[in-house]
């Protein structure tokens, strides 16, 4: 069970890589379109769609590699001072209550939503270019179907950690700065006191 969970976060983290390149393609867009704009006295007709196609392709398709390493944002001001098992417990009804709907409403209404998209040529009206959207609007569905992917790797960890009382490995466990210090610091007083 282990190996298949590792293996769906090796997926999410391949996914993630592979459109964080995104930034340094935007990197380049943008400037080459400010050189363009202010030293040339030419901008471009492409730069302002191809940048938030960019951007929108990056942040949509990096929600599983940052659910693969528990990185989204989380109150956790109470949730940290609770035992894994009732941190799985909670985990795992907010997966069934919100997360599940919320991703199946996403795959299925971003697949019509890229249909659609498809069918009527659908190009962006925001610039004179005019490049095509289809292509963008189908990585909706993609992004859900990675999300739905980690987010059931997630739930099986929450099951397992409700069973053995502790959470399952994951691949480079994130690691609050504030838990480093503190094992900083207790091994700081251990030390001392020897």
């Amino acid at each position: 069970m282990q190996r298949m969970l590792l293996l769906i976060d090796h997926i999410s983290a391949v996914v993630g890589k592979l459109f964080a390149w995104s930034v340094v393609v935007l990197t380049l867009v943008v400037s080459y379109e400010v050189f363009s704009r202010y030293l040339l006295g030419r901008p471009t007709t492409w730069a302002y769609d191809a940048a938030y196609i960019l951007y929108g392709a990056l942040f949509i398709m990096a929600g599983a590699y940052t659910l693969s390493r528990n990185g989204h944002v989380r109150g956790d001001v109470l949730y940290r001072l609770w035992p894994a098992r009732v941190q799985a417990g909670i985990d795992l009804a907010l997966y069934i209550l919100f997360f599940f709907p919320g991703i199946l409403a996403l795959i299925f209404s971003g697949y019509e939503f890229a249909a659609m998209s498809w069918r009527m040529n659908e190009h962006s009206s925001f610039s004179p270019a005019g490049p095509p959207l289809y292509h963008f609007k189908s990585l909706i569905p993609l992004a859900g179907f990675f999300l739905l992917l980690q987010g059931i790797a997630e739930s099986i960890r929450c099951i397992i950690c409700l069973r053995i009382g502790r959470w399952p490995q994951r691949l480079h466990d994130v690691e609050e700065l504030e838990k480093q210090l503190i094992d900083e610091q207790h091994k700081n007083i251990a030390g001392a006191t020897r």
